[in-house]
């Protein structure tokens, strides 16, 4: 693997990848996840970035566009294109929203349903090879790191959501409760 195409900046000076630092070993694998993934929905005849709204929707049915696009970290722009072309192939149907007419949802329909099923289930097998890489002995320390890795992003979690209010702005000028820089 070349080090370098991993998007995470000069790995040289850390030498061999087996001396760098856990963070950034997670940072590689987690790196190399994403397109493995999209390899693997694709071998199964699925658009990928349609199976990941319709596993949104499993989920969590009923999102307006822009929750879809905050979930999967994507554009608003390309939930829209996903889910223009579901739409066509039978897999969701937008409606109206009952509390806001302004807001359309998106909902599963039961073929969308099926297409998460069907890849899923195919997907099964290849997926369980690709995660078996834990020796028994090591999987207590492994699963200690990933639940602590877990539970400190959670802590982290959206500053949007956090309870804290945020800074007012002010029009053509710097947030009222933030101090200007030095000049």
């Amino acid at each position: 693997m070349d080090a370098k195409n991993l998007g995470l900046g000069d790995l040289d000076s850390l030498g061999p990848m087996e001396e760098w630092p856990i963070g950034r070993l997670f940072a590689a694998a987690s790196r190399l996840a994403g397109p493995v993934m999209w390899r693997l929905i694709e071998k199964h005849g699925t658009s990928p970035a349609g199976f990941f709204v319709l596993r949104t929707l499993v989920s969590e049915d009923g999102l307006r566009p822009g929750e879809i696009a905050k979930r999967l970290l994507i554009s608003p722009a390309t939930v829209t294109t996903v889910v223009d072309t579901l739409e066509r192939n039978g897999h969701v149907e937008r409606r109206r929203d009952d509390r806001d007419r302004r807001a359309l949802r998106v909902h599963i329909n039961p073929s969308g349903l099926a297409v998460v099923t069907e890849t899923g289930e195919a997907m099964k097998d290849d997926i369980w090879t690709l995660y078996d890489v834990v020796d028994d002995e090591d999987e207590p320390a492994v699963r200690r790191f990933l639940l602590r890795l877990i539970e400190k992003f959670d802590a982290e979690g959206d500053p949007r959501d956090r309870a804290s209010p945020r800074p007012r702005h002010r029009r053509g000028g710097p947030p009222q409760d933030v101090p200007e820089p030095p000049r």
